[in-house]
């Protein structure tokens, strides 16, 4: 007999001291397991979970894990000696240790950049394109350009500048904000560095343009719509300034992936054949047509295959070539964006999250098309200008939070004596089920014992609802239907982490389409990870929560969480350097993480941090939303003078505490950072801070003149 019809026998007449719940033996379901399984080994080994995780795929050759089961960063990529690679829970403990142990006190989520791997980046596409150039025998070169939307990080894109100056490197720019941040970084950057001015245009986005021109930066004014057109031609003349004219060509060529939305005859931006051809004859009739330099067009982000880029490169310098035909001036091809990030680490030319190709494959594609267009139509080759910004970026940040518990459904235990109490407090209905349950599992037939499952428990949740049934007895039947599941391998295994997150602010686009980026343990992964989970953040919105993982898995591997003060479980996300800061809105009014910047250095720990400071108070996020935090502090301030009748110290240090939380992130913090405890014996409160607790009437570490957020330099 079935050891599941065995235990479900014995709980309808059960002998006395027998437990319903003791272990069954488990029955397979046949549903296969999942591809995120660990793998059944007494040893494991950082390189065990480097494989679990896929971090040699997607990381490379900038993550790794190290001996110590830590994920180590390799700033110089394939170049990094293995004395500069750097601990990244090291960086974390620098960030977040106090600073009287002689950290910086910040608290998570946390991102840290890491400048060299963004440097690395700069330099691997241009050398992989200047490897192209030559080996091809192209007679023009590349020069890049980094779309400012994917990361306006004032440091980012000053980084970019500095980096990129012996490369030529320009900046691009879709709004008018954008364009005053990339004009005043310019100016310190390479004067062949290209101002490609994209987007919607007005008067004053098109005068802003043609500013930069008198001041010596290599402008490009890129028409996105034929209208565009009449403004750059009026305000040029009413200005006195040789605009250099662009235009984005809408070419046929398009991917079927969600990225490929913005390309196509569709496609939200460019100008149609019929378009370009007007605007051709407009700047011929205007005698301009000589500053129209520039043919720019994008296929759409996380290009798959290298064959597409081909078949659009290709299109393109077709259409390049014509507009030489036509009498244009000429010189640059902007590919545009579209260079992908391998997220899941498959390398697969079939997915959002991956892309089939390297660094040196884009770069040898995209400079065989545009040759061989222009040297069947005779047409001197142009500069090959390129807008990879996640490619660029998204490898330079690291997003760090902590798992603060975790939960499973876990109904109570019953014994068979209690298990035949409820029984006889079943309707007859009820009981009929529980017998037929019972039958089922000692044939063995397990679908028909989870259809009696189910049907048991409605019946009982409908007597729950008609007061016949008592919660222990709704409990008792949880139990039951969790045992039976169990037993025939249908339970859920997965537990769910909360962590110290906001999936709205830090990590937008898993919400808004379902875009995979790698989450990890940061340490521990020298040990068997012993749980399946999704995680769940701080909001109240069910949708904060993150339960797709690369691979196509619905869990992530993770290790149990401690208990009491055990150490903090640090998890990170990787690879989402592009887009997801400028994204983050204040869902709950959580703001954005702590920063940090880390250098590679020789000192003993292979990092230097450069730059921290604090993410955004409560207070600077609702100022964010038009409230004022000084004349709120000073209502409720003025509410404890009226209503708490004690002592003066008492009503100063709640004052003070009230100030504090102001002050503070957000986020969840550690104990020791509460601002309100309640004294044991006086009633009255004491203000804490990071390093020490402070007693009622003690100077407090922030006064009322350091009210708001502070930088460490």
């Amino acid at each position: 007999m079935p050891a599941l019809g065995c235990c479900v026998e014995s709980a309808v007449s059960p002998p006395l001291g027998y437990s319903f719940l003791s272990t069954p033996e488990i029955f397979s379901s046949g549903v296969p397991p999942s591809t995120n399984a660990v793998p059944l080994t007494t040893h494991w080994s950082p390189e065990l979970s480097s494989d679990l995780y896929r971090i040699d795929g997607w990381g490379a050759p900038y993550f790794t894990v190290n001996s110590s089961g830590d994920i180590s960063v390799r700033p110089h990529g394939t170049d990094t000696l293995p004395h500069q690679e750097i601990d990244l829970l090291k960086v974390v403990k620098k960030a977040s240790d106090p600073i009287n142990s002689g950290g910086l006190g910040l608290q998570l989520p946390l991102v840290v950049r890491f400048p060299d791997v963004l440097k690395n980046r700069l330099e691997s596409l241009q050398s992989a394109f200047d490897y192209a150039v030559q080996s091809e025998g192209y007679e023009a070169h590349y020069q890049g350009v980094y779309p400012v939307k994917c990361n306006q990080d004032r440091f980012v894109v000053e980084d970019i500048v500095k980096f990129g100056s012996g490369f030529r490197f320009g900046l691009e720019a879709g709004s008018k904000p954008e364009l005053l941040l990339a004009m005043s970084s310019l100016c310190k950057g390479s004067s062949e560095g290209l101002l490609v001015c994209n987007g919607f245009k007005d008067a004053e986005y098109i005068s802003l343009a043609l500013v930069a021109r008198k001041l010596q930066l290599n402008t490009v004014i890129v028409l996105e719509q034929e209208e565009e057109l009449d403004l750059v031609i009026d305000i040029s003349r009413k200005m006195a300034v040789q605009p250099v004219i662009g235009l984005r060509a809408k070419l046929r060529t398009k991917h079927s992936g969600h990225f490929g939305s913005t390309s196509g005859e569709k496609g939200k931006f460019g100008l149609t054949t019929t378009q370009i051809l007007r605007v051709v004859r407009k700047l011929k009739e205007s005698g301009m047509l000589d500053c129209l330099q520039l043919l720019h067009f994008h296929i759409g982000s996380q290009i798959p295959s290298t064959e597409l880029l081909a078949d659009g490169v290709g299109e393109a310098a077709q259409v390049y070539s014509e507009l030489v035909r036509l009498g244009a001036g000429m010189k640059f091809i902007d590919i545009g964006g579209g260079l992908g990030i391998d997220y899941d680490g498959t390398k697969s030319s079939d997915s959002d999250v991956s892309v089939g190709y390297g660094l040196q494959d884009y770069a040898s594609t995209v400079v065989q098309a545009v040759r061989f267009v222009c040297d069947r139509k005779n047409v001197k080759h142009p500069v090959i200008c390129s807008e990879s910004g996640r490619a660029i970026v998204s490898h330079h940040s690291v997003l760090i939070f902590e798992a603060v518990s975790s939960t499973t459904t876990r109904s109570q235990e019953l014994s068979s004596m209690s298990l035949h109490s409820f029984v006889e407090k079943l309707n007859d209905d009820a009981r009929a089920d529980y017998r037929n349950l019972s039958a089922a599992a000692i044939r063995g037939e397990y679908d028909t014992c989870m259809l009696y499952a189910d049907q048991l428990k409605q019946r009982c949740v409908d007597q729950f609802k008609d007061g016949n049934l008592d919660i222990e007895q709704l409990a008792a039947v949880d139990a039951v239907c969790e045992f039976v599941s169990k037993a025939i391998g249908a339970s859920d295994p997965v537990s769910t982490y909360h962590v110290n997150l906001s999936v709205f602010t830090s990590i937008p686009d898993f919400w808004a389409i379902d875009q995979l980026f790698p989450i990890v343990p940061i340490h521990k992964l020298d040990e068997r990870p012993s749980a399946l989970g999704i995680l769940s953040d701080l909001t109240c919105d069910s949708d904060g929560k993150i339960d797709k993982f690369i691979g196509g898995e619905s869990s992530l591997p993770l290790h149990e969480l401690g208990s009491g003060n055990s150490a903090p479980y640090y998890l990170g996300m990787f690879l989402g350097g592009a887009y997801e800061e400028a994204l983050g809105g204040l869902h709950n009014l959580f703001g954005g993480p702590s920063v940090l910047r880390v250098s590679q250095s020789d000192s003993p720990h292979s990092f230097a941090v450069t730059y921290a400071v604090p993410g955004p108070s409560c207070a600077d996020v609702l100022r964010a939303m038009q409230h004022e935090p000084e004349l709120m502090f000073e209502t409720l301030k003025h509410r404890a003078e009226e209503f708490v009748h004690k002592e003066e110290e008492v009503e100063v240090s709640l004052a003070n505490s009230l100030n504090q939380s102001f002050h503070n992130m957000p986020y969840l913090a550690p104990h020791s950072s509460c601002c309100f405890t309640a004294a044991a014996n006086s009633g009255g409160y004491y203000y804490c801070n990071d390093e020490n607790i402070v007693g009622v009437g003690a100077e407090c570490a922030i006064g009322e003149e350091e009210f708001w957020p502070y930088c460490v330099a």
